[in-house]
């Protein structure tokens, strides 16, 4: 897990991460979480303390709750926005925020060895 001095390192690391994943493609908070052996709460964590400047510049609506789908807790105008942005990209989702089709949408974040940080 984290040390308490750690999370800035963290969400430097998540925010890395979420802009690699490809347009047309979501992940979840989990898939991040396991792939940097932090907790999923770190993860919904740095995405929900996002500047307005980075929100408009990272892809954030890529990341989803587990099973695939809009997270509960999310404000519901978040979520909408979410969900726009999602559709926006030929992403179907279902009135309780599900993504359909998932299989043909799903980015694995992959092993840590195989992420290149200079990707764009």
């Amino acid at each position: 897990m984290s040390k308490p001095n750690s999370f800035p390192l963290i969400r430097a690391k998540v925010l890395r991460l979420v802009a690699l994943i490809p347009k047309g493609k979501f992940t979840t908070y989990g898939s991040i979480a396991r792939h940097m052996n932090v907790n999923p709460r770190h993860v919904a964590k740095s995405l929900s303390g996002l500047s307005p400047e980075e929100s408009k510049k990272l892809p954030w609506h890529r990341v989803v709750a587990a099973e695939g789908r809009i997270s509960k807790s999310m404000a519901p105008e978040h979520a909408e926005r979410q969900r726009k942005l999602l559709e926006k990209e030929k992403m179907k989702v279902d009135p309780r925020g599900l993504i359909l089709d998932q299989d043909t949408h799903f980015h694995a974040v992959g092993l840590r060895r195989e992420i290149r940080w200079d990707q764009e």
